[in-house]
């Protein structure tokens, strides 16, 4: 069995089938046809890219092609999916920083066509969508950063933890979630970089780090249509699959995790 993972999609549904089908984990009909293997999305699904719903949809629908067929789809929860929740959600009221969710999340690439064809089943779906996962002895997230451990210190107590804020009214707890979401380049960073990793490697038992939120050509000046495999940092033992494909012109690449032990 071998466990897949995928970057940051951001809307970009023909780039992502494309993908998908070169390493043979769907059909040309677009269904599953990975069998028993694993795929997980690291979230980010919305937002800058022409096609967030159907790339929801998409993702929905394959997690049950997966399942039925003995294989697994997951997606973790990015940054823009609490992102376009929150502008439904909210709206036109203020965050701290005097901005309204709604103008927030334009800013950041948001796309009505996406906001207007939300669904409860989408919204549903989205905030039920797990933080972090084990494979193995891997720790797959979204957002390189430590955040995770203000909402608990098990892979379960996070991803409850953050569901709590996204089926409440509280917006002053939405906003500081989507704060803390913008964090990043905590384990890039020279001087913490190391330090910062052991630590939430060792809350969560694992040994190596796999995430996506800041994209390697912003780390590399490698551009992005040249970025078509993992930036491996911190003596490999830290591995970034955001290539900045979806939105920064590249075409992106599906990893295959290597075989890790059980702890």
């Amino acid at each position: 069995m071998t466990v897949y993972a995928l970057g940051d999609v951001h809307g970009q549904l023909e780039k992502l089938f494309a993908l998908l089908e070169e390493a043979g984990l769907v059909d040309p009909e677009r269904h599953w046809s990975g069998r028993s293997s694993r795929l997980w999305f690291l979230g980010d699904l919305f937002d800058r890219g022409p096609s967030g719903i159907a790339v929801c949809e998409t993702v929905m629908r394959l997690e049950c092609e997966a399942l039925e067929a003995g294989g697994f789809v997951g997606c973790l929860m990015g940054n823009h999916e609490p992102m376009i929740l929150s502008a439904l959600k909210f709206g036109r009221k203020k965050t701290a920083q005097g901005m309204s969710f709604r103008a927030d999340w334009l800013h950041n690439g948001g796309r009505l066509s996406d906001l207007n064809a939300l669904k409860d089943e989408h919204v549903q779906w989205l905030e039920r969508r797990p933080l972090l996962a084990l494979e193995g002895d891997t720790l797959l997230m979204h957002a390189d950063s430590l955040f995770y451990l203000d909402y608990g210190d098990t892979v379960n107590t996070v991803s409850e933890a953050v569901t709590k804020v996204l089926e409440s009214d509280n917006s002053r707890a939405w906003d500081e979630l989507l704060g803390q979401f913008a964090r990043r380049m905590e384990f890039w960073d020279e001087t913490v970089g190391a330090r910062n990793l052991e630590r939430i490697l060792g809350v969560f038992g694992a040994k190596r780090l796999l995430h996506g939120h800041t994209p390697i050509p912003y780390l590399t000046e490698i551009p992005p249509e040249d970025v078509n495999a993992p930036l491996y940092y911190r003596e490999g033992r830290c591995t970034n699959l955001d290539g900045g494909m979806m939105y920064k012109g590249g075409h992106g690449f599906v990893y295959a995790l290597p075989e890790v032990s059980t702890l």
